[in-house]
């Protein structure tokens, strides 16, 4: 299988500027968060069951091709691929985008799935010309969003023993099964366990929607390579906490570009902080996502930061990817 499950995050990083491009592509991620300080909350790892710990099934197909640029941008800029200096990074902060979150009750299969489907065409509005604007092609990713979940390009969905989405970089598709999501699947407990409202579980989808970005801007082809030359499982497993917690931030980042007519106001905005800072590693469980403090904190960066090289996790210091 090649899937890239995830549901983690970390702090963030205040990129350092040059003077001739406001938008580094060599910034420094500086920590600048402390942990939000909310009654503790310990619930079931939102993970799949322990394995050897290298989580190698979630590798890229590293012969997938890049997207037809559907574009009508003629002038292309050379694109780089690497962690540190990537392309995207240049984006900058994503444009405000109208996406006016229906009423859902995310116990309702139906209802999830429509919201899900909707919000999936604002993330399109949304990244699409961000990315066009650097030279980065874009494709929009599929969906299969069912009630009960079933089996796709990357093995089954949700994997056993999980309940969370998935990208699978194979056929560019986001799998997800709406009761897992919401109510939980054998003995770990959904989404709802932690937040009732929508917009956590959007939140999700946009980390798994972030994971996309990375596999249109390359770092997901260039993580993979850094992945199979790591010498260690702990080597293999810090690359996998830097994917993961970018991927959050990238998530914060499309969050905050919809606040205004999702709408998020700072009761909600705070929901999730509070979300995001609850799911991560657990005890027992591969440390390949991040701390649940340091989930929180990338997904607050990307919301507050709000430009593409504030997420640049591969500079980030240790302390804030472990």
């Amino acid at each position: 299988m090649i899937a890239a499950i995830f549901v983690l995050l970390v702090i963030g990083s205040v990129a350092l500027k040059t003077a001739r491009h406001p938008d580094s592509t060599s910034p420094l991620a500086i920590p600048t968060y402390t942990a939000p300080t909310y009654d503790p909350y310990t619930p079931t790892p939102y993970h799949s069951s322990p394995d050897d710990g290298t989580q190698a099934t979630r590798k890229p197909d590293t012969t997938v091709t890049r997207p037809r640029d559907t574009s009508t941008q003629t002038s292309r800029l050379a694109l780089n691929t690497t962690l540190t200096g990537n392309t995207v990074y240049r984006a900058g902060a994503l444009s405000r985008t109208s996406c006016h979150a229906s009423a859902t009750n995310i116990f309702s299969d139906a209802q999830l799935k429509a919201l899900i489907l909707k919000t999936g065409q604002c993330m399109n509005r949304t990244w699409a010309p961000a990315l066009r604007r650097v030279g980065i092609g874009f494709a929009p990713p599929h969906y299969a969003i069912t009630a009960r979940g079933g089996r796709g390009a990357c093995g089954d969905f949700p994997q056993r023993g999980s309940i969370v989405p998935y990208y699978c970089p194979r056929n560019t598709t986001i799998y997800a099964s709406t009761t897992a999501l919401a109510r939980g699947r054998g003995g770990q407990r959904g989404y709802g366990a932690l937040s009732s409202w929508h917009g956590a579980i959007i939140g999700m989808m946009a980390h798994e929607y972030g994971h996309h970005v990375q596999q249109l801007s390359g770092l997901a082809n260039s993580w993979w390579g850094k992945t199979l030359a790591a010498g260690s499982t702990s080597g293999r497993l810090a690359l996998s906490r830097k994917y993961e917690l970018q991927a959050n931030c990238f998530s914060g980042m499309w969050m905050r570009s919809v606040a205004a007519t999702y709408p998020i106001p700072p009761a909600r905005r705070d929901n999730l902080y509070f979300f995001f800072s609850n799911v991560g590693d657990w005890p027992g469980y591969p440390r390949d996502h991040g701390t649940p403090a340091n989930s929180g904190r990338w997904f607050r960066q990307g919301y507050e930061r709000t430009k593409a090289y504030q997420c640049n996790t591969w500079l980030a210091p240790a302390s804030t990817t472990s």
